[in-house]
């Protein structure tokens, strides 16, 4: 078994309690023209239905959408710093990669060399 040490964001389950608020990254990409979303969120099944109900003026042109990616964080403070980075980074072939590896931290934003 590999162990490593949690990054600046990263949840270690084993201390939470019940009842925490958790936030969530997300990408959803849509299948009408294979353009990605980000966003985040406390639930996150409320909010792909409502993306794709159309109740997000932004991406209600493009639904409907798939989910490809998640990651859960300690809270939606932390969630809504992540969606921010990763906007920033405007690139579709490192979205590409982060929902490939299925994971992303905060710290890795300028270390990005893909």
């Amino acid at each position: 078994m590999v162990e490593h040490s949690l990054g600046k964001g990263e949840v270690d389950s084993s201390n939470l309690f019940l009842g925490s608020i958790f936030g969530y990254v997300y990408i959803l990409k849509s299948l009408k023209n294979a353009t990605f979303y980000i966003g985040s969120t406390n639930n996150l099944e409320r909010r792909l239905d409502e993306h794709n109900r159309g109740l997000s003026k932004y991406t209600s042109l493009n639904r409907p959408f798939e989910l490809v990616f998640s990651q859960e964080f300690e809270n939606e403070t932390v969630a809504r710093q992540m969606e921010f980075k990763l906007k920033q980074l405007k690139n579709s072939k490192i979205l590409e990669k982060i929902i490939v590896a299925g994971k992303f931290y905060l710290s890795d934003v300028g270390k990005i060399n893909w």
